[in-house]
């Protein structure tokens, strides 16, 4: 996801020409090295986060840093796999030393899934399923830093393919120009397409439908846009990231950073991929866990995997100093990694 904390510089030239010479971007793992070689320089940097009155991680699916880029936004599941009707607040924000000094949210989400922040601070959510009619789901909002919606998309608790409704709407990203833009679809019968909006709401346009040809998707899982106005998206179920300009045109696909469930795009374009589902089944030859590198050539630089990896990796974010958070949806869990 874009992440707020200062504007966006320009790139030179010479950098987007290497960008579009690195075609499909399906060998760009570096000279030599295979899906999984890249070295992790990263530990654990345990308990951290200090949680208030019991509170516990849920099912974590989606993290942000805050304009300070030192503050994180946790999104979860009310403490476990789902909020309908739950009294917890699903976002929290901690302090660079893991202080919690925001919860915000409560009721507004049955089942919280993508999250953004944007350069004005305000936080941007998804809610991908109604239930039990309580009038919501199936929605992107803008909240403001202290919880006020301040924008509502999709028609809450109605599914739907129109520009007035989404079917299990995955991530949201916002571009440089204010633009909204909605991966909407989680699998099943749900959407496989983008939807982009003006900074107020007003739809612009649509792309895609369930396929594995470049502009179409199978669960549009993650979002996010780089310095350059791309748009990134996590194409997770066609085991790619497909990028496209502003407009929505197809540039082209990376299949080196794996299974992407959750993307993340910091200020200096460094992209951190979380795989959670990789194995020799849906993805043979790839391990689970965080890829990053650059917007800039698509080169996998390092790969944190192994047993901490456990318990499905989704939700992937950094802060300035280069710490990289981590939130596990089946494993119910949030961890920070630093070098």
């Amino acid at each position: 996801m874009r992440h707020a904390g200062g504007l966006k510089y320009a790139f030179s030239i010479s950098v987007i020409l290497a960008v579009g010479a690195c075609g499909d971007g399906s060998n760009a793992q570096g000279a030599g090295s295979g899906p999984n070689d890249a070295p992790n320089p990263y530990r654990l940097d345990p308990d951290w986060a200090k949680t208030v009155m019991g509170r516990n991680f849920g099912s974590t699916i989606t993290i942000s840093a805050d304009i300070d880029g030192t503050s994180i936004w946790v999104f979860d599941r009310c403490g476990g796999f789902g909020c309908s009707r739950s009294k917890i607040a699903p976002l929290q924000k901690f302090d660079a030393d893991g202080n919690l000094v925001a919860a915000i949210g409560v009721g507004l989400s049955n089942y919280p899934h993508g999250m953004m922040v944007d350069d004005d601070g305000n936080i941007w959510t998804t809610d991908a399923t109604e239930e039990e009619d309580n009038g919501h789901g199936h929605t992107v909002r803008k909240l403001s830093p202290t919880g006020e919606v301040l924008l509502t998309l999709g028609t809450p608790g109605v599914a739907g393919n129109d520009e007035n409704h989404f079917n299990r709407p995955s991530s949201v990203a916002i571009g440089l120009n204010g633009e909204i833009y909605v991966g909407d679809g989680h699998g099943g019968n749900s959407n496989s397409r983008v939807l982009m909006f003006n900074a107020d709401g007003s739809f612009i346009k649509t792309w895609g439908q369930l396929g594995t040809e470049p502009g179409n998707f199978d669960q549009p899982h993650a979002m996010a846009v780089d310095s350059t106005g791309r748009l990134f998206v996590g194409d997770r179920a066609n085991n790619r990231v497909q990028i496209f300009d502003a407009e929505g045109n197809f540039l082209e696909e990376w299949k080196q950073f794996g299974r992407p469930s959750g993307l993340y795009i910091d200020d200096n374009d460094m992209i951190y991929v979380a795989d959670s589902q990789s194995d020799e089944t849906l993805n043979p030859g790839f391990n689970q866990g965080i890829r990053i590198g650059t917007t800039s050539d698509g080169v996998v630089r390092e790969f944190i995997q192994g047993p901490e990896m456990a318990g499905t990796p989704e939700g992937i974010a950094s802060d300035s100093a280069g710490n990289v958070y981590v939130g596990y949806t089946g494993g119910t869990n949030f961890k920070r990694f630093v070098k």
